[in-house]
Order: C-alpha cells, then structure tokens, then sequence
C-alpha cells in the first residue's frame, strides 16, 4: 500500500483480531466499538478516536449499528504529506483520544463526501489527517486511556463468578451486554469498572482466557486444532492460528509438538 486509503464501513459484532503494517486512524459518527490495542483499550465513538501504529496487535468487536471512518496509512505515503513529520509522531505509540464537536462534524461531512465522490478518498484522508493533527498537536503523546490502573476490590464485580460463566461460554459468542447483567451495571459503567479494576477491557480478558485454555487443549488433548478454535469461540482455524501466534510466540502446530 503506496497511498492513504480511507474508508467508511460498519464493524460488525464479530470478535476481529490482527495486526497490520500500515497505520491506522479509527473514528466514528456515531454507535460503538469496543476496541483493545495490546490488551489495553476503549470504546471507539462519536466522542472517541483511536490511533494504531503499525505491527500493534489489536482486537476489536463493534455494536454493528457504527458507522467508522478507517484510514490506512502506509510509511511511504507519510512522506509527501504536509507536515509529516509531526504527524509521523503521532503515531510513536497507540493512543485513544477525545474529538472535540468540531472535528467530528468533520469527519461527518468528509464521510458523507467519501460515499457521494470515492475517487477523492486520498485528498479528503490528507485533509482528515491534517485537522486531526492540529487538534492533537498540543497535546500530550501519552496513550490517553491506555495505562494500566492499580487493581482494587469493587464491590459490583465479582470477578469469580465472571471467570466461571466464561469458561462455560468459551464456544460462544460473548457480549460485554451479558457480563454487565451478571454485575447487574449498565454497560458502560461495567466497560469502565472493569477496566479500571482489571486493567484491560472485558473483550481483551475474555480472549485472553479463550487462549490461555486453548493452549491446554493444544497441549494435552488429541483433538484437532479446528476442533480446539470451536471450543474457545473462533470462527476458522486460520483466525485461531493467528491469535495464538501473536499471544504464545508460535503457532499452535508448532505448541503442539513441542509438547509431544
């Protein structure tokens, strides 16, 4: 990829995990994803953007009534840009920030322009980079949202009964509306609750646990590994093989003889 590539899309309520070697700016006009870059993550939203540097495992599920902004950009295409350098430095390192009523009555307007003149996709991600760049040049690079929080009881999460009702789950879908009626919270209060409890968002904990007890069935059952990715809620193998990889260093072929 030599250019800007932007486009306007849906995130659908399907579990999606990778990583890519491109920069990636997400911003919504309006629903929600949920979306964890290395473990540590946010809700994507009208008020609510995200900056992804490239080879950065990330995962995200969205509300499948979104309606994002996704801009790919390559190294090379940073290049000719008017202020590339500044805007290269944004993305140093992953980072959540707030979008202010301005900006996102342009992203608005710009996606609007997006689905009526496709071919001008370059020139309006160009313009779209720029005013995030004014907007975020005073402020500070560290990932806002992103630090991990000190652990403390909550009174509401009881994190047991969390664990145990997704380990029965594994092979299912699992929505962060079902753990909050577990905690009797609301969605976003259980979101923020448990990420400031645990450290990561609720979709991060639960793939982590999907991994963690895939890795036991690679390990000391004789199923097969498309038969191990449906026990713990993939879609394919492939995308299985692909998550295990990034958490676990290798792939799950590879884990399995290795333990053999």
């Amino acid at each position: 990829m030599a250019e800007l590539a932007l486009r306007a899309t849906t995130l659908g309520s399907e579990h999606v995990a990778h990583a890519h070697d491109h920069h990636q700016l997400i911003l919504a006009t309006c629903g929600t994803t949920e979306l964890a870059v290395e473990g540590r993550g946010d809700r994507v939203t009208g008020g609510r953007g995200c900056l992804i540097p490239c080879a950065r495992d990330h995962d995200y599920r969205g509300d499948g009534r979104n309606r994002t902004l996704v801009l790919d950009i390559s190294l090379a295409s940073l290049t000719g840009l008017r202020d590339a350098d500044a805007i290269s430095r944004l993305f140093d390192q992953p980072r959540f920030f707030s979008v202010p009523p301005q900006l996102r009555q342009l992203a608005d307007d710009l996606m609007r322009q997006l689905e009526q003149c496709p071919g001008l996709h370059h020139e309006i991600a160009a313009l779209l980079l720029r005013a995030l760049h004014l907007h975020l040049r005073s402020e500070p690079l560290a990932w806002e949202g992103g630090a991990s929080l000190p652990r403390r009881p909550c009174e509401r999460l009881d994190l047991p009964r969390l664990e145990a009702w997704i380990d029965r789950h594994l092979a299912d879908e699992i929505r962060v509306e079902q753990l909050a009626g577990l905690c009797a919270l609301s969605v976003s209060h259980f979101h923020s609750r448990f990420r400031e409890v645990i450290g990561v968002t609720p979709q991060a904990f639960v793939q982590e646990r999907r991994l963690r007890h895939a890795r036991s069935l690679v390990c000391h059952s004789q199923l097969s590994l498309g038969q191990v990715a449906a026990l713990v809620g993939f879609r394919d193998q492939a995308s299985f093989s692909r998550a295990y990889r990034r958490r676990f260093g290798r792939p799950p072929s590879a884990e399995r003889l290795r333990a053999e």
